[in-house]
């Protein structure tokens, strides 16, 4: 008794645990990157911009850490009252992180959210996160030499007894462009954001993201585990269905009709060897209905298919799969349709 005491006062003083945060412009990869560091599909992925409306919570446990990964919505200027809230989630993740990713990529517009960006850099500044030895970690032993920018400073000795939030800068996409170029992105934001660390990767092709993963687990604080040791994420097994459901009509259908639409689960119920799940597609006006539903059924049909193919894999567990849509005019833009849908307009 007296030794199991004195082991779990070690793995107290050594355990470290804390919430890392994903944020940036729409369409750079926030929730492929949260994908691949978490291990599992939780955020949706597709080429559209603004495809995930919640904050998405992964968690990644090991013996002596526990990372509590959130992937907030794209920066954007709200058109309606959906997109407000989906701002104010990825604003609410400046303030909550231990660690923070900005995450760009290397086409992106570092204008296009100046305001989010200002914000940014105060996080940056009042943290004085350590920057590694050239401002910048390369991304494997072939692109060592890659990158380089000028000297920032001293390095700081004592980097698991910081306070405050260290911020993370992420250039994604680096597959996809030149070795010239991506030194003048890491340069820029080296102007940008001095105090952060930089890490130039590819979450898609995988590349330098298990040294990003290093290097967050290292920047965690010392503490003890926020959740139970095997909980995966804080969404329940409805939540992803919904989500599965809308990447799949964000997959198959184009311009107003992805962003129009809400999902449903009204009924899940699991037997013994099959999980019966009804679902209804909410979309705001009748036009779009149609298109949803496609002649004789077949666009809805498909999207079916797809979707329960996937939640299977999801829930390792044969699904029959209901899919209804209905309309429910201008959801997006009321408060109350909102609140109904699961957005905490608080």
């Amino acid at each position: 008794m007296v030794n199991d005491q004195i082991v779990n006062k070690q793995c107290s003083q050594t355990h470290r645990s804390g919430f890392v945060n994903i944020v940036g412009n729409p369409n750079v990869g926030k929730s492929t990157l949260m994908n691949a560091l978490v291990g599992e599909r939780l955020s949706i992925i597709t080429s559209k911009a603004q495809t995930t409306r919640h904050r998405i919570m992964g968690i990644v446990n090991g013996e002596d850490f526990q990372m509590v990964y959130s992937d907030t919505p794209g920066v954007l200027s709200p058109n309606y009252q959906l997109q407000r809230q989906m701002l104010e989630f990825s604003r609410s993740a400046l303030v909550d992180a231990d660690v923070l990713l900005y995450v760009t990529d290397v086409n992106d517009n570092p204008d296009r959210n100046a305001d989010f960006l200002t914000k940014v850099k105060r996080i940056c500044n009042q943290s004085g996160s350590p920057t590694s030895a050239n401002g910048v970690h390369s991304v494997g032993r072939a692109e060592a030499q890659r990158v380089s920018v000028p000297q920032s400073g001293t390095q700081p000795a004592a980097v698991a007894e910081r306070e405050g939030t260290r911020v993370f800068l992420i250039i994604n996409k680096i597959d996809l462009t030149t070795q010239e170029t991506l030194e003048n992105l890491v340069a820029f934001w080296h102007s940008q954001l001095p105090e952060a660390e930089i890490f130039p990767i590819s979450a898609q092709e995988r590349f330098g993201v298990s040294q990003l993963f290093d290097a967050i687990k290292e920047a965690l604080p010392v503490g003890p585990p926020f959740f139970p040791k095997d909980q995966l994420t804080d969404k329940s097994e409805r939540f992803f269905v919904n989500e599965i459901i809308r990447e799949k009509i964000l997959q198959n259908y184009d311009k107003e009709i992805p962003y129009s639409v809400e999902v449903e689960v009204e009924s899940f119920k699991e037997e013994d060897k099959l999980i019966r799940i009804d679902a209804v597609i909410y979309c705001e006006r009748d036009s779009q209905k149609g298109i949803l539903i496609g002649k004789g059924g077949s666009a809805l049909k498909r999207v079916g298919t797809q979707a329960r193919r996937d939640i299977e894999d999801f829930l390792q567990k044969q699904v029959f799969l209901q899919l209804y849509v209905k309309v429910d005019r201008d959801w997006r833009s009321s408060t109350s349709r909102l609140k109904h849908y699961g957005y905490d307009l608080s």
